[in-house]
Order: C-alpha cells, then structure tokens, then sequence
C-alpha cells in the first residue's frame, strides 16, 4: 500500500521498518490514555439533591442537563434512582414513582408549588425519561395549625442565638464608653476647676464631653451591627429631639438656660442679702430651677431663676456700707439749726453710725404743727442690723432733743366742744408754779430716758446674717440638686 513516504532503500531499510514498529507500539497507548482521561457517567457523580431543611427557593443547580443512571437504564433503575431522590429531601409524604417505558409517574403528597415542581424537573434530568406526569397532590397547610408559629418561634430563636456574640460586644462597648464619659467628665471638671470659677458652666461642659463620648460608643455600636445610617439618623435627630423638648419644657428649659446666666454673671453670692420681687432675703442655694432665699423672718422663698434674671435685684451686701433715714418733727418755736446740731452731735458719738459717708440732718417738710426734719446716717451692713441701729439713732435723738427743750409736737387736731371750754385765769405766782412744774417734770423725764446705745429690747447692733446662716443649716432645704454659688468669702 502506498503511503506517500519515500521507499527506503539500502543500510536504512531497517532503520525505517523498526520505526514503523514503534508507531504501531505507542498508538494504543495514546488511545487508551485519551480514554482514562475522559470523566466516567455514573449515577454517583451527579449532584446530590438539596437537604430537607434547604427551602426550594435556594435551591442552585449546576448538574448536566440531565442525570444518567448507566449508559441504557433500564426502568426499574430509574424508578429507584428517583424514588432515593424524592425520600432523601423529605419534603414529601408517601412519594412513588412509577417507570414505563421511559415514562415517570410520580405520586404523593407536599405542602409547597414548588416541591412538586422542583420532583418534576428532577425526573426529566434522569438519563433515558421520555416524559414526566406529575401527580403530586399539592396539600395546603390547616389553618388551625402552630406550625407556622412554631416556625417563627423557632427563627427568632436562631435569630437570637447568632445575635448574642453581637450582644455581648455592645455590651462591652457601651461599658468601655459609659466608663470613658465618666473619665471625660472628671478630667474635664480637672481641667476646668483652675480656669473656669463658675461651677454651673464646668458641670454643664464637663457633661458635654462625657455625653459626646457616649454617643461615640453608641455610634460604634450601630456600625457594627450595620446600621450606620440608624446611627446617623438618631445623632442627627438629637437637634431635633432638643428642640421639640425645649418647646414642650418651655418653663424649664427658661429657668435652667436663666440659672447658666445667673452663673456667668454673678449678681449674687450665698449669703447675700438681697431683694428681689419684694421679697427681701439671705441667699442660700442657686440650682438650676430655682434661687432660694431665706427672709430675716426665716422663711424658705423660691424664686424661678427666669424671673430672678430678668426682674430687678437689689444686693445690699455687694456694698457693706447701707444708709437708713427716719423723720422726726419739731416746734415752730423750736430752732431748727439747733435740733440738726443735737441730732449731728448723737450721729457722730453713735459707735455704728460712719463718719464717712457723713450724716445729714435735713429740713423734710413743713407740718400742720410740725418742722419735720429726715435724719439720714450711714452704717455696715456686714456688721450692723440696719434695724437695731436705727431703733437707737431714733431713740437717741428723741432723748437728747428732750434734754435740750426742743418740743416734738403731735399734729394739730381741732376738737368741737358744743357746750365750751372754761376758762380759769390763775394767779401769776401760780402760774408761774404751774409752769415751773411742767418743765421739771418734762426733764425728769429727759433724764429717765436711757443713754446706752443700745437696749436690751433693741437686742444689740450686730448684723443677724450669722444667726439667719445657722438657722439655715439647721433647717431642710427646700429644693435639692447641686448649689451653682460660690461659697461666701471666708472673714
């Protein structure tokens, strides 16, 4: 036979016929290699089907288009092919499976569309399925049944456990951060205490930072468990938050944006005396609803911080000197420059009356019967009670222009006598004795008149701001929370 190749000739020949048995030597081998390297078709190699608790929705199926049995099955083999398949899911109830001629009958019962349509597309993969009648019965679940609560009962369980690492570390995050807000929160105060003298501010900054901490942890949190855009929503709606509350908790939020005023400018100190509103008190406590005041009657007042900023305060303590000023009348026949010497005279020998501002003794008015003159003095509030030293300014005065025969005459009143007034013209010896009479007895009682400076009834000179602090630490404070004042200056 012709090969096409040159006709050997010569020493060659044999080179060339020993070749050509090499070739007929390799040739099966190659061909049996090729063979062994094609995969074998076998109902083992085929893709298992989908565990029972795999829903029929996740199912993913990356076999052939079809699953063999052996090269030509024959019925009985796909029969119990497809009858191992549909008991291994266990999603169906009494399955049987019929093979004639090439075709599949399958019975039985599921509870899902998808069951039954997935059992029909399995059965047309098997190697040598001619068609498929699928006689699954569909069957719909009672509606009387637990079942589907169960279900849930038991996917919120799964829910829950996988949850709880997720759990356990927000957990520790906000521990982590509600401790480092509590460290923030001391540091801050540190940092602030020998820069800032308003402990209102302090708290209220030294709270900021320890809130902007906790937020922090709170944000990680949310981050973690991947709602990020929760997390911005809730940091974001604190604004908004803030501000429905503040309109909801007008008062309120008035009062404590009043007492960081109140705080910043400090009109007042603990321990003042102060009016404000008409009430007149001692200054025990800034909170930051309200300013309590104790009165010289030792009653508890609560003033809102609103109306303490925005009403008129009147601090008789921020500047310790206090003038006090009375009126007392003289006769016409009297000499007015005479009585302001004598009142002069007892202002500058008082021992709580100040030199400086000096004191003044004014002409006030002209009565009905009376020169009336207002005596103005000067004493220290932080010393003196302006009360007590004004009972003895007056009294002092009242006895010297007695001494000196000044007349203080009530105010004129007229009296109706309808059937008259008799008249009796005494001697003159004995007028004179009756007169003589009259000015001794109006000087006895001049010198009966004390000349201490202070009486036991007046109970002494000395400013009762101790006594009022003491009575104070004795009683219960009507409003707690922490005092925002400053504690008074050490004497």
């Amino acid at each position: 036979m012709r090969t096409g190749l040159p006709v050997p000739s010569g020493r060659n020949a044999g080179s060339r016929a020993q070749l050509c048995a090499n070739r007929r030597t390799v040739t099966p081998i190659l061909l049996l290699l090729l063979l062994l390297s094609v995969p074998p078709t076998s109902a083992h190699a085929q893709e298992q089907p989908t565990p029972a608790s795999t829903p029929a929705a996740d199912i993913q199926t990356q076999s052939p288009d079809t699953i063999d049995v052996l090269p030509e099955a024959r019925d009985e083999q796909i029969r119990e092919r497809l009858q191992s398949i549909l008991e291994a899911t266990g999603w169906f109830t009494g399955p049987q499976v019929q093979v004639r001629d090439g075709v599949v009958f399958l019975h039985g019962r599921t509870e899902r569309e998808d069951f039954r349509t997935w059992a029909g597309d399995v059965a047309r993969r098997i190697q040598d399925v001619v068609a498929v009648v699928n006689q699954v019965e569909v069957v719909e679940p009672s509606v009387w049944t637990l079942e589907p609560a169960l279900a849930g009962l038991r996917d919120l369980w799964r829910r829950l456990l996988r949850a709880v690492p997720l759990i356990a570390f927000a957990l520790l995050v906000l521990a982590v951060a509600a401790g480092l807000a509590r460290l923030a929160v001391a540091g801050t105060h540190a940092f602030l205490r020998p820069r800032l003298d308003k402990p209102l501010l302090r708290s209220v900054a030294a709270r900021g930072v320890g809130l902007a901490v906790l937020l922090f942890g709170l944000y990680v949190v949310f981050h973690v468990a991947g709602l990020t855009s929760l997390a911005l929503t809730i940091l974001g709606g604190t604004g908004v938050l803030g501000l429905v509350l503040g309109i909801a908790f007008r008062d309120i939020t008035e009062n404590f944006l009043a007492s960081i005023f109140l705080s910043l400018q400090s009109p007042f100190r603990a321990g003042d005396l102060i009016e404000i509103a008409g009430t007149v008190g001692f200054v025990q406590r800034l909170t930051t609803r309200v300013t309590v005041l104790m009165t010289p009657d030792g009653d508890h007042v609560q003033i809102p911080n609103a109306t303490v900023f925005k009403g008129t305060i009147r601090n008789y303590s921020s500047n310790p000197n206090r003038r006090e000023d009375f009126t007392i009348g003289i006769g016409y026949f009297d000499s007015i420059a005479e009585a302001q010497e004598i009142a002069l005279g007892v202002l500058a020998e008082h021992p709580a009356v100040l030199a400086e501002p000096e004191p003044w003794v004014l002409v006030d008015s002209l009565g009905s019967a009376t020169v009336v003159l207002r005596v103005y003095f000067w004493l220290d509030g932080t010393r003196h009670n302006w009360l007590t030293v004004r009972s003895s300014v007056i009294r002092l005065v009242k006895r010297a222009f007695q001494s000196a025969g000044i007349s203080m005459p009530d105010e004129a009143r007229e009296l109706v006598f309808p059937e008259g007034v008799p008249v009796q013209i005494l001697p003159s010896k004995e007028l004179r004795r009756e007169v003589s009479e009259q000015r001794h007895a109006e000087e006895s009682l001049a010198t009966e008149e004390s000349t201490a400076i202070s009486t036991a009834a007046e109970g002494g000179l000395r400013s009762d701001a101790q006594g009022i602090k003491a009575q104070a630490d004795r009683s219960r404070s009507p409003e707690e929370g922490e005092n925002l004042l400053e504690p008074p200056p050490s004497k």
